[in-house]
């Protein structure tokens, strides 16, 4: 999977928690806008290369 489809992906799942929360069903928008920040999170940190070892 490219970095285009994981960042569409990574943007409906936000849009979903965001819905989520809107609608009043705070557990479940919570866990979805967790999954988007730390997938976002591990692919910027893919992208400028950091390895554990430079963390």
């Amino acid at each position: 999977m490219n970095d285009f489809y994981k960042d569409i992906v990574i943007g409906i799942v936000f849009a979903t928690g965001l819905l989520g929360f809107v609608s009043g069903e705070f557990i479940i928008s919570s866990a979805l806008f967790a999954t988007a920040a730390v997938a976002s999170n591990v692919n910027t940190n893919r992208r400028k290369g950091y390895t554990e070892q430079t963390l």
